[in-house]
């Protein structure tokens, strides 16, 4: 691709930028051991420097290999870079509301099965597109829904199901999608936590009509700001790209023409004859692409995704062979047999008569120089962003309900959500925690737990 000058003279530049970048890593070591993080080095850099120099700045050379990578590692046919996880979930759902889906198409009114305890952007895409939320409870062991309620809660509306793989911790994909197929509904997996996740041997992201990822640099693999939707129908494909791409109907990649040979022959809508197909749009859409700037670092993060799969679940395995003498204390994390997580974090949830309370603990956990997170959004339901707004909702086989109606009782619908909204937590185990970090976590919480 390039000439010998032009090479010599990126080496040259990535010379001069490794030693800097290895001068600053000198100066960032930090005792406090974050519950996540970015795992990068040189190779990223250089990326991002060729990259750069080839001033291309939207998707490009670096996207294309990256899409490429993604779909060959998940063994799926169609792979769609979008700007974060959250915009994956976003498109993913709104694909679903397409006319090209005829009589399967998502319309205003229809319901979607999900669960209030996760991050918002799962639920949000849902009444961004004025469908109605269904809220079924959750496993307290996997904190994944509880799949026994899900048949309870269908109604002749029910379209969809939509709901993540917790942490990184497989739902029961076996019986969700013998569910699906029974009532004839879509399937998104939100697998934003879980890259590298497998139930019967397959991917999660795979096995349900489109699936999600994240790559903000909290999660697997990195590029910033960024994530991915990937389906094996090609219809789906298609609209995912129209909607991504402002709502176009063209599907020519940035800096293409006339990929269809077509351009000038189209007669589509009430257009004149050969409008410009460049020009046409056949969906409210969204720009939602990533940069190549982006795309070239996660291309050198795929290269370690295994190598980040295998720590992040070495370190799991450290956390639940120390805190298994604990478990008088702690609800510790439960794994269907026939899945195998690729860990985002390692949950706890605090027993009911442990003797101390969440928030002492991790108050504690934090002055020990011990990062930790709660489970998200806990209960969606108490939010702000519920309390304070009109949205139509329904909970598990209620009758709908508004958001800024709802009482204590309706919350006590959905016990074990309760329950780990206020008793749960979780802690790193991404691939930057060393063996001595692990340690010093577990003598954390025993110096707690003996000190109550």
């Amino acid at each position: 691709m390039y000439n010998m000058y032009d090479k010599a003279l990126r080496n040259l530049i990535k010379f001069f930028a490794c030693i800097y970048y290895r001068n600053i890593k000198k100066g960032q070591k930090s005792k406090y051991i974050p519950a996540s993080g970015k795992v990068i080095d040189e190779k990223e850099l250089f990326n991002m420097i060729d990259a750069s120099l080839d001033m291309w700045l939207t998707t490009g050379r670096f996207n294309d290999e990256f899409e490429k990578k993604l779909s060959g590692f998940l063994n799926i046919k169609h792979c769609l870079t979008t700007n974060s996880g959250s915009s994956a979930n976003l498109l993913a759902l709104t694909a679903l509301t397409s006319h090209r889906l005829g009589e399967k198409r998502l319309k205003t009114g229809d319901e979607v099965i999900s669960v209030a305890a996760g991050f918002p952007t799962t639920i949000n895409p849902i009444i961004q597109n004025g469908l109605i939320p269904v809220f079924v409870d959750i496993e307290v062991g996997s904190c994944n829904i509880k799949v026994d309620e899900i048949e309870k809660s269908i109604t002749e509306k029910t379209k969809a199901i939509f709901i993540a793989h917790t942490l990184g911790n497989p739902f029961n994909l076996e019986k969700i999608s013998e569910i699906c197929q029974k009532y004839n509904l879509w399937l998104i997996e939100d697998s934003c936590d879980a890259l590298g996740a497998k139930f019967n041997n397959k991917y999660t992201g795979t096995v349900g009509h489109i699936g999600t990822f994240s790559f903000y640099p909290a999660h697997h693999i990195t590029m910033g700001e960024g994530g991915a939707v990937v389906t094996n129908d090609s219809q789906l494909y298609k609209i995912l790209l129209s909607f991504r791409d402002w709502g176009r109907d063209c599907w020519c990649s940035p800096g293409k023409d006339d990929t269809c040979k077509k351009r000038f022959s189209y007669q589509l809508g009430n257009l004149p004859y050969g409008y410009d197909h460049k020009y046409t749009y056949s969906h409210l859409g969204y720009n939602l692409k990533i940069t190549d700037w982006q795309a070239s670092i996660a291309c050198a993060q795929m290269d370690k995704l295994e190598n980040f799969i295998q720590k992040r679940n070495r370190n799991y395995k450290i956390f639940y062979e120390g805190f298994k003498k604990f478990e008088d204390y702690f609800i510790l994390p439960q794994v269907m047999s026939e899945s195998e997580p690729s860990w985002f974090g390692f949950f706890l949830s605090i027993k009911e008569h442990a003797g101390f309370d969440r928030l002492k603990l991790i108050q504690f956990l934090e002055e020990n120089n011990i990062g930790t997170r709660l489970l998200f959004s806990g209960n969606i339901l108490r939010q702000p962003v519920f309390v304070d707004n009109h949205f139509a909702l329904k909970i598990k086989d209620s009758e709908i309900l508004y958001s800024d109606e709802i009482t204590e009782e309706h919350y006590k619908i959905l016990p074990n959500t309760e329950f780990i909204m206020n008793n749960t937590f979780w802690i790193g185990v991404y691939p930057g925690i060393e063996e001595k970090d692990l340690n010093h976590i577990l003598k954390t919480f025993e110096q707690f737990i003996s000190s109550r």
